[in-house]
């Protein structure tokens, strides 16, 4: 299970960029990242690599500190309503891990 021998902020990375490709793939109709998409990904990596809790880091919609700025927030919070709900069909290992992280913060 290579997935657990990454960090938790490697695992919560991983996870939210194959929410935005599930999301990518069925609304925008790309196989690959659409170019808002791809950004999106990249924009959620820096914020991600670059939060103050480090390692010890919540959840991001537990978190009181909001890193991501309006528009990116709503637009995260639109592919997680829509890839959450999926992913314990079509990712269930990772889906699993972030219910368990966001019930431990």
């Amino acid at each position: 299970m290579r997935y657990f021998k990454k960090s938790r902020k490697e695992r919560e990375i991983e996870t939210v960029e194959t929410m935005i490709r599930m999301f990518c793939k069925a609304k925008h109709k790309k196989q690959n990242l659409c170019q808002s998409c791809h950004y999106l990904v990249t924009y959620t990596k820096i914020k991600q690599e670059d939060c103050p809790f480090g390692e010890s880091k919540p959840v991001c919609s537990q978190c009181q500190v909001h890193c991501y700025r309006q528009k990116e927030r709503e637009e995260i919070k639109e592919i997680m309503r829509f890839a959450g709900p999926r992913m314990i069909f079509r990712h269930p290992i990772m889906a699993i891990d972030h219910i368990i992280s966001k019930k431990s913060t």
